[in-house]
């Protein structure tokens, strides 16, 4: 049986006239990515802090490592790891020092700095001042010190954000290297596509509230009503069909006579079903 890393249950958040997290349920389990998904302002930071001790609920539990959130340990951050928009880095430190610094008080060999550079494509800037680098390289040095220590769980608030397709294609190649090894990764973003990559399971947050679940693909097919295909011809004319007994037979013909170059389903992505659901977009 998968062993369950993170539980919440009924959690609920309420500040001063603001209802931020409204009965959220939910389980992140070893091996998997798990997406919490919505606008800016939607909770996701919240849930980020309540479950990582640095926030309580309102209402409701919530465990990690099988312990309460509100009573958190020092072990139990010895297992954990954390990138947020605020996970800062000492920039008169050398990137080496930065996470030699970390493993000296983690207790991690020195010797897995150097692999963990190399990892992140770091091992170049080794001597150079945290400060020098660029936010692409600044956030793999936050991503490789939050790993350095090989957490079970990994949280990440909006680790691409603002980031080069070039960098962020690197750190999506890394998040589902640790997925892969066993790592839990509760992954906050407003980015759908991002999400739809690396997502074992999505929860789509509108208001505090979580209005869909599931895989990406299951929650893109609950909201494919109907059924369409786009097809691009040897002629390269673009056609797109919808699924009829007339068009099937049609395709097939295409098919036959060895007339396609591709076919696409054209079930709706995420972000189309976020706005088919909140009627709101993402930013």
């Amino acid at each position: 049986m998968t062993e369950e890393l993170l539980k919440l249950r009924h959690i609920s958040k309420v500040f001063v006239n603001n209802h931020a997290l409204k009965d959220i349920n939910m389980i992140l389990s070893a091996g998997e990515i798990l997406g919490f998904l919505g606008p800016s302002g939607a909770g996701k930071t919240t849930t980020i802090k309540i479950v990582t001790g640095q926030m309580v609920q309102s209402t409701g539990e919530a465990f990690i490592l099988g312990s309460d959130t509100r009573k958190i340990t020092e072990k139990i951050y010895e297992k954990i790891g954390i990138v947020t928009d605020t996970s800062g880095i000492y920039e008169e430190f050398t990137v080496y020092e930065n996470l030699l610094l970390f493993a000296q008080l983690l207790n991690v060999p020195k010797e897995r700095v150097d692999v963990l550079l190399n990892r992140v494509g770091l091992a170049e800037q080794k001597k150079q001042l945290a400060g020098k680098l660029s936010k692409g390289q600044t956030q793999r040095l936050v991503l490789a010190r939050a790993v350095l220590h090989q957490p079970k769980v990994l949280f990440l608030d909006e680790p691409t954000s603002g980031l080069d397709p070039t960098t962020a294609c690197d750190i999506h190649r890394l998040l589902l290297e640790l997925k892969e090894a066993g790592m839990g990764i509760f992954l906050t973003t407003h980015n759908m596509e991002e999400a739809t990559r690396l997502c074992d399971h999505v929860a789509l947050l509108n208001d505090g509230r979580i209005v869909e679940f599931g895989t990406p693909q299951e929650i893109c097919l609950r909201y494919n009503s109907e059924k369409k295909y786009r097809v691009l011809l040897s002629s390269k004319e673009e056609v797109t069909l919808t699924h009829t007994k007339e068009n099937t037979k049609k395709l097939t013909e295409w098919l036959t006579g060895d007339l396609v170059e591709s076919i696409h389903t054209c079930e709706p992505t995420l972000e189309n079903v976020f706005l088919t659901v909140t009627g709101r977009g993402l930013n």
